[in-house]
């Protein structure tokens, strides 16, 4: 019997111009804010944008909070490129498509949809 050959798959990020998560979290329960980290927020929806190249972050922050009235809850520049915000479901709302308009028009980032729960 011959042996088994084992398929070896190597992945890695390769940092492009992308932002690859825009979702909403509309009506979190309170145990939420805590559990998330998010102690300075009490209710309002949530926004999450993962951006790449992660210095992209904090521009997407600068964009999301002259946007609307989103208050920035974490941005992380170094590592993963995540936004977090929180505000009213509108603000969250116009702050990604603010973002979103911009990566896809003027940066010509590749851009996801706006999801929501």
């Amino acid at each position: 019997m011959e042996a088994e050959q084992k398929m070896r798959i190597v992945q890695e990020l390769v940092p492009g111009k992308q932002i690859t998560l825009a979702h909403i979290i509309a009506n979190p329960d309170q145990s939420f804010y805590a559990a998330a980290g998010l102690q300075g927020a009490q209710n309002g929806a949530i926004g999450i944008v993962n951006a790449s190249p992660a210095e992209f972050a904090l521009i997407a922050g600068d964009i999301g909070v002259k946007a609307s009235g989103v208050q920035v809850a974490h941005i992380d520049y170094h590592e993963s490129g995540t936004l977090i915000m929180t505000g009213a479901v509108s603000e969250v709302q116009s702050a990604l498509s603010a973002i979103l308009a911009y990566c896809g028009a003027r940066a010509d980032f590749t851009v996801c949809e706006i999801t929501k729960t």
